[in-house]
């Protein structure tokens, strides 16, 4: 295994995440709601629900952040290297797996670890689990 000294960025990658753990804190504190994303998204397409507007304005902010990053540095190349039908299969997959567990890696992750809620480790375990088994089956299995 070699290591791609090039794309190593711990200090960007440490003050990525401190933003999320801000971000999710402070809408927790003003909201008093968590900020995983599935559930946001949930609430968001249920037009007049409780906090429609807040839910609404973060994801927005999800959006527009890359768009405004974008203004003072160049944005990497999106590369996907997948057919429409495997990109439309796995969306389906990972939206089934997240009404399943009652939450998204956002949610149980971030949020619920923090939280030291018991079911979200559980959940955050199985994630990891199933994304370890996933690409070892992939890579050393089948070989692609």
């Amino acid at each position: 295994m070699s290591i791609d000294w090039i794309s190593f960025t711990p200090w960007t990658s440490l003050f990525g995440g401190a933003l999320i753990g801000l971000a999710v804190s402070v809408f927790v504190l003003a909201n008093g709601r968590i900020a995983g994303i599935s559930g946001l998204l949930a609430g968001v397409l249920q037009p007049g629900s409780e906090g429609w507007s807040e839910k609404a304005l973060f994801l927005l902010g999800l959006l527009v952040a890359p768009v405004l990053w974008g203004v003072f540095t160049v944005l990497p190349v999106i590369e996907i290297d997948a057919q429409w039908p495997a990109l439309i299969v796995a969306g389906l997959l990972v939206g089934v797996g997240t009404r399943y567990a009652s939450g998204c890696t956002s949610g149980h992750g971030v949020c619920g670890i923090s939280r030291l809620s018991p079911r979200s480790i559980v959940a955050t375990l199985c994630f990891m689990a199933s994304g370890f088994a996933t690409v070892y089956a992939s890579r050393h299995v089948l070989g692609a």
